[in-house]
């Protein structure tokens, strides 16, 4: 039991890691953080309903995940190509198109739940 809790202690180390070079390395995670804190902010102003705060995290969750598999495809396709190389960059950019998904996605959840009560809250 000792060692399942310390390697599930060493595996959460390796995650924060990972996310600490995300944001540490990736400009559009700081985007993503900002926006990620300012969509919450206005969901708690707000006052979602359970289910919308739901479809919000889960939107949240799609673009950073979007972005961590992006960067660690990048680092990959780095590493087996340090030449550039055509399928190096189809590789990449089919990456940078699943984050441009999800972002743009996003952004339209974020308007059909957020859009009316905001609406209604600034223009009553």
């Amino acid at each position: 039991m000792k060692e399942f809790v310390l390697t599930r202690i060493q595996s959460f180390r390796y995650a924060l890691s990972g996310w600490w070079y995300v944001i540490r390395t990736q400009r559009n995670a700081w985007i993503h953080a900002v926006v990620s804190l300012l969509v919450m902010l206005v969901s708690f102003w707000l006052a979602l309903k359970p289910q919308e705060w739901a479809i919000i995290i889960l939107t949240i969750a799609l673009v950073w995940t979007a972005e961590f598999i992006n960067t660690a495809l990048e680092a990959v396709v780095d590493l087996a190509s340090p030449q550039h190389h055509p399928l190096a960059k189809v590789g990449k950019d089919v990456g940078a198109a699943a984050v441009l998904i999800a972002a743009t996605s996003s952004i339209l959840i974020g308007l059909l739940i957020l859009g009316p009560p905001l609406w209604h809250k600034i223009f009553p």
